[in-house]
């Protein structure tokens, strides 16, 4: 069997009980070493093989999965992340199937949601936005046309912008299609990272902050009102609101 895991956003203890548990048992373990956080091989037990997967091919990571499941070992294949975001986990879960084995996906902690956790903040705020947009810029992967980022900057949700920060200038210029100038902007690198770094600012100056840290990958960037200080209180909690748990009270 192959687990797919998600490792979580880089502190070693953000990684879920069940993750833990599988990385522990695994007889081969195969992580995303240009991301993952290195400190998570310390739960493997020491017979385990360990490969590196940044510098192999998707070709040599399926050999190694499938000569793995033949000989009866478990196997445990560590993404960044959750794996369903930017993981490049599709293409090997279909190989795996046209090989006939099993295998079962472990989700994982993301690092836009260690990104609001070291904001402080609530990306869905009421009256402010219930929208939460994931993307990227087209970089040496292209992105569909209708999801460029001055279309989806017009919706003015919450945006989390991944892969993107080293073209920061072409970034902002783009968001301000959509953005009024004011719109407050975060970055966040390397989240959750003993070496985490947050720079705070608006569409007018965050690409100049930014320079100026010298932050050129590994970031997240977050745009949108839900940085600011103004959204009403949620019905959730509202004494005059009814649901099912609570009956409205004066």
């Amino acid at each position: 069997m192959v687990y797919f895991i998600g490792a979580g956003p880089g502190d070693p203890e953000l990684i879920t009980v069940k993750g833990k548990k599988h990385i522990e048992e695994a007889d081969i373990v195969i992580y995303a070493g240009s991301l993952v956080n290195k400190e998570l091989l310390k739960y493997c037990k020491p017979s385990a093989q360990i490969y590196n997967s940044a510098g192999m091919t998707l070709d040599e990571v399926l050999k190694i999965m499938v000569k793995g499941v033949k000989e009866g070992k478990k196997i445990a294949r560590l993404h960044t992340g959750d794996p369903s975001i930017y993981g490049a986990v599709r293409e090997q879960m279909d190989a795996l199937d046209r090989h006939g084995i099993q295998y079962k996906v472990i989700p994982g902690v993301s690092s836009f949601l260690a990104t609001a956790a070291a904001l402080k903040k609530e990306y869905t705020l009421p009256g402010v936005t219930q929208t939460v947009i994931l993307t990227r810029m087209e970089g040496r992967t292209e992105v569909p046309s209708e999801e460029r980022i001055e279309a989806l900057a017009a919706h003015k949700a919450t945006m989390v912008i991944f892969l993107s920060i080293g073209m920061i200038d072409e970034l902002v210029s783009r968001l301000k299609a959509g953005y009024e100038e004011n719109t407050p902007v975060a970055v966040v690198y390397k989240a959750s990272w003993p070496e985490q770094k947050i720079v705070r600012g608006t569409l007018a100056d965050i690409a100049g902050k930014v320079r100026a840290e010298g932050i050129k990958k590994t970031a997240l960037v977050v745009v949108g009102n839900f940085l600011g200080d103004e959204y009403e209180l949620s019905k959730l909690y509202d004494k005059s609101f009814s649901h099912e748990f609570r009956s409205a009270r004066e």
